[in-house]
């Protein structure tokens, strides 16, 4: 009998896989409509991405096979949307690099072109959601957050700031916490994480010991304090299809001949570094996936929303969020791990300044060993900081943006988007070189001339891109689209009216809590991505602005403080040995119920100004919110 438990859980994989489509059928069968098909197909990915029965971005595809099969995006809705009554050209579209005609249209050549029945392709409407204007912005944003990373300018940054800041216990907290916030800001929140957490061991290393380590005095490399470069080889592989993560550094020494307090510490500054980064990641609208597929639904879901959520209006809503839930988290762990003597937390009346001495060394000497800033370095943070200028002011929304002057169309708007501009400073990284320009002899071919390599290369882009997101976020716009296609948003949101007799700021919260709870134990992505079409469609049915209640839940999911499995940060960090799940949950509980507070305070204040929040939106209108109004406040205005 044991035998034959432990057979079923090794399989246990292989029999999800083949037993959920069919333990669901009943489901499409006794209810023959496409409301019923697209819930199979969103109840089947959803469990498979919980038990990641196969990998997150392998279940991302099912879309492009049963919503086809199942007649949910066919191509007649392709017409109707692309040609309305009274178009010129009713029979014909551009799609997908080929030219179509609607299935009245017999198949034939008109200048040179081949047209084809729209029915014949009905798995291309689908197809497009995998390669929108959101997907192009996160590849085009990895690409200069590659080149960051390549060229070691984020440990160049974070060296800098951690000398400013000092090595007194809180502010050390409060240093890691900002340089963690500030990269991931523009960085994988992963990558960010794996540079910090060493960097910090590194520094609690020097402040524990008794005495200064004579190597750091003669200015050689501290080992622990090396940042793991990844590589495909170093990739955890484990049997089932959880995702891939980096290898960690090497672990600290055996905390055994630590006292209390410097064990506390130690967990302490671990917890900062990738709480920091979870935060972090959600003020800038590429900072973490869950913002993207946010913008990319809407814009799915709400096609004439007037691009109302880009990376200015993002920012604007999201960064003072950010600023505030991370001064609440560094008092909250300082608080937990340090205590409340404030004055020692300070470094008034502390131990001995030699080891403090000590520590700052380090990171003096590590600081040293970067040299003076490279050509390449230079060159990297100057079309850095133009990607950020080019996003702010493409169409910033309160001043005609240089989108809106240069590249208009017929109604004032920017026809480039974020993902244009993303794309634009992502090929200058292929032509820029990394050396000033100049001619070198190449050593390998004496007397024959070398260029120097560009910024960026493909064979690093090509290592370093996670292809799997780019996967994911396609799957969860494809579900939004089939959701609304299928009339399943509809039904679902007509199911929720009753919830229109409760105020809007307890809702936003209650879905807060839940979105919260429930990313801690399944991918963020896949989380909120299950969740936006459904309160989209809440939101309509019950005259609420959509934003009010999609805003708050996709910061929600970045919520994952509590588990080492709710985030990859949190699983780097527990890897180091200092951690045990009890202490992660015990700091990540109550962060979570502050952070759900600042994000309700967010939402109820200044994002009323950048989003109007307090009317309900014409771009939101569908059959059923005729009786909505577009130009009274609701009651989601804060009160005096």
């Amino acid at each position: 009998m044991a035998t034959c438990w432990q057979a079923l859980w090794a399989y246990r994989f292989y029999l999800i896989v083949f037993l959920l489509p069919i333990f669901l059928l009943p489901l499409p069968i006794l209810v023959p409509q496409k409301e019923a098909y697209c819930a199979y197909a969103i109840i089947l990915m959803a469990l498979f991405w919980c038990t990641e029965a196969l990998p997150l971005a392998v279940t991302a595809l099912f879309p492009i096979i049963l919503f086809p099969m199942m007649g949910i995006m066919d191509a007649s809705e392709i017409i109707q949307r692309l040609f309305p009554s009274g178009s010129e050209s009713p029979g014909e579209c551009q799609f997908v690099g080929m030219s179509v005609t609607a299935p009245h249209t017999p198949r034939g050549t008109r200048g040179g072109r081949v047209f084809l029945p729209l029915s014949r392709v009905p798995a291309c409407q689908v197809c497009i959601e995998y390669l929108s204007d959101s997907n192009v912005l996160f590849l085009g944003g990895l690409m200069v957050a590659i080149a960051v990373e390549h060229w070691n300018l984020h440990k160049r940054i974070a060296l800098r700031v951690l000398l400013i800041v000092g090595v007194r216990p809180a502010l050390l907290l409060l240093g890691f916490m900002l340089v963690t916030a500030f990269l991931s800001m523009w960085i994988s929140n992963t990558a960010t994480t794996a540079m910090m957490v060493p960097i910090a061991h590194a520094v609690l290393k020097q402040l524990h010991s008794s005495k200064a380590s004579g190597d750091l005095e003669e200015g050689r490399e501290n080992p622990t304090f090396e940042l793991q470069e990844q590589s495909p080889q170093k990739e955890v592989t484990k049997p089932d299809n959880t995702e891939a993560l980096p290898v960690p550094p090497a672990p600290s020494e055996p905390t055994a001949h630590q006292t209390q307090e410097q064990i506390l510490f130690t967990q302490g500054m671990s917890l900062c570094v990738c709480y920091a980064a979870s935060i972090g990641g959600i003020a800038t609208l590429t900072g973490t996936t869950p913002n993207l597929v946010l913008q990319g639904q809407v814009n799915s879901l709400f096609p004439q929303n007037g691009n109302v959520v880009n990376f200015a209006s993002w920012f604007g809503f999201a960064f003072p969020t950010m600023i505030i839930l991370l001064l609440l988290a560094w008092l909250w762990l300082q608080v937990l791990f340090l205590g409340f003597n404030f004055r020692k937390n300070f470094g008034f009346g502390g131990p001995v300044q030699e080891q403090k001495q000590a520590a700052l060394r380090v990171i003096q000497t590590e600081h040293k060993l970067l040299g003076p800033m490279t050509f390449a370095e230079k060159a990297v943070t100057v079309l850095f900081v133009l990607l950020v200028l080019l996003w702010f002011t493409r169409e910033p929304g309160f001043f005609r943006g240089w989108g809106n002057l240069i590249f208009s169309n017929a109604k004032g708007e920017s026809m480039v988007s974020d993902g244009t501009v993303a794309i634009f400073i992502g090929i200058i990284l292929f032509i820029v070189p990394s050396k000033f320009p100049g001619l070198t002899q190449n050593p390998e071919e004496p007397g024959k001339l070398k260029a120097p390599p560009p910024l960026l290369n493909w064979k690093t882009v090509n290592e370093k891109m996670p292809w799997n997101i780019v996967l994911l976020l396609g799957g969860g716009f494809a579900l939004a689209k089939g959701s609304e296609e299928s009339g399943l948003s509809k039904w679902l949101g007509n199911k929720l009216t009753p919830l229109e007799s409760v105020p809007p700021p307890a809702i936003a919260i209650i879905l807060c809590l839940l979105v919260a709870a429930f990313t801690e134990c399944a991918s963020n992505v896949a989380t909120i991505t299950l969740f936006l079409p459904i309160l989209a469609s809440m939101a309509q049915a019950i005259c609420l602005h959509p934003l009010y209640v999609m805003l708050p839940c996709t910061l929600a999911s970045s919520l994952a403080f509590m588990l080492p499995v709710a985030t990859p940060p949190n699983a780097i960090v527990f890897s180091f040995g200092d951690l045990k799940v009890s202490d992660m949950a015990r700091a990540g509980f109550l962060l979570n119920i502050i952070g759900v507070l600042v994000i309700e305070l967010a939402i109820n204040s200044w994002s009323f100004s950048i989003f109007n929040l307090d009317t309900f939106p014409s771009w939101a209108h569908s059959n059923t919110t005729t009786h909505c109004p577009n130009d009274l406040a609701n009651s989601t205005t804060p009160g005096p």
